[in-house]
């Protein structure tokens, strides 16, 4: 044995948890995918691991999402054994404040991923390769460009939503620090309410990001409070809400939001399943046609996801669509999160 890898076998027993990870992002949101070291959930579906997970190894989620490791608003990607014959792959994604039902964000950079780590259940196509993604509100069929050459080389994706719908619009609620403000709220795999900036008495151009993740903060506790949410697969919460710039006319062909979520968690993204629902509430509202695309373009970042409605389709009695997706995501590196014994800064704490 030679001395250095007595001295790794000696690093390793001093740690209690040693994970891997690949380092990528969607529109500046960080996507950190975990690829060893995590527990490995039991239960038949996805929500049933999340829910062993919650209960059993919930310290993993702190300590590979929070300081020293993460920070406030980190997020991640867990892959765990799909239940659905027709995917790929199946992944749980973790927050600062828990699990998350969906994400788009990740699922762009997670469609590049699957690709370029032959997790494909079928031959690569030109020039775009499908990949099926089993996540906790249902499979998300990714599409993701690839380019032939020397070496493969991938590039957007593009993501068809699960259905997504309009629950309720021009809700009257009472904001603490803001009084009335309207809000609708929507599903686009997650639940949002949706408030414009200028109800809250701010503005994209001169506000600051704190004053407008405190202020949807406050849109978020008082909308749970007036709304009720259902639905029949998923569990129904509200994630968050999305400020935007627009509601009630229809909007330029760029449109500018921020999404709020978790616990106060502020998307650099235009965020994904925010923006399936928001199409869903402009395809309501009769502000976008089947097939019209729309940029949408972050208040945090300015980077933009195109989408557009696809096609129409029933959530139990409500009347929905399928919407699609795009956008780019970028590795940025990989790490090995390490915590040594003793260490309880290290299991991870929130600086807020």
């Amino acid at each position: 044995m030679t001395t250095s890898t007595k001295e790794h076998m000696k690093n390793q027993e001093q740690h209690e948890m040693v994970i891997t990870t690949t380092e990528m992002h969607t529109g500046g949101e960080p996507v950190r995918i975990i690829e060893s070291g995590y527990p490995v959930p039991q239960g038949k579906t996805i929500l049933d691991k999340i829910e062993y997970l919650r209960k059993n190894f919930d310290h993993y989620r702190k300590f590979v999402i929070l300081e020293p490791h993460g920070h406030f608003d980190m997020y991640a990607v867990l892959f765990v054994p799909p239940d659905d014959p027709e995917a790929d792959v199946a992944t749980i994604f973790l927050h600062n404040e828990g699990y998350s039902t969906m994400c788009g964000h990740a699922c762009i950079s997670l469609g590049r991923y699957i690709v370029d780590k032959g997790l494909v259940q079928r031959p690569i196509t030109y020039p775009e390769t499908q990949v099926n993604i089993q996540v906790p509100c249902g499979l998300v069929k990714t599409f993701v460009s690839v380019q032939s050459g020397d070496y493969l080389k991938t590039g957007p994706v593009r993501f068809e939503s699960v259905p997504s719908f309009a629950v309720a619009t021009d809700v009257d609620i009472h904001v603490e620090g803001h009084g009335s403000v309207t809000v609708d709220v929507a599903y686009g795999g997650a639940f949002y309410a949706f408030v414009t900036v200028s109800d809250l008495g701010l503005d994209f151009g001169t506000s600051s990001i704190f004053e407008i993740n405190r202020a949807a903060t406050a849109v978020t506790a008082a909308a749970k409070k007036a709304v009720r949410l259902s639905h029949p697969d998923t569990p129904a919460f509200l994630y968050g809400t999305v400020v935007v710039d627009s509601r009630d006319r229809p909007p330029s062909t760029v449109s500018t939001n921020v999404c709020i979520f978790a616990d106060s968690e502020t998307d650099r993204s235009p965020c994904g399943s925010g923006t399936s629902a928001r199409i869903a509430l402009m395809y309501h509202r009769g502000h976008l046609s089947l097939g019209q695309s729309h940029t949408f373009r972050s208040g945090v970042t300015g980077s933009e996801f195109q989408g557009r409605p696809l096609k129409e389709a029933r959530v139990d009695d409500k009347q929905a669509v399928i919407t699609e997706i795009q956008g780019q995501g970028y590795y940025t590196g990989r790490s090995v999160l390490s915590l040594e014994q003793n260490d309880k800064l290290g299991r991870g704490f929130l600086v807020r």
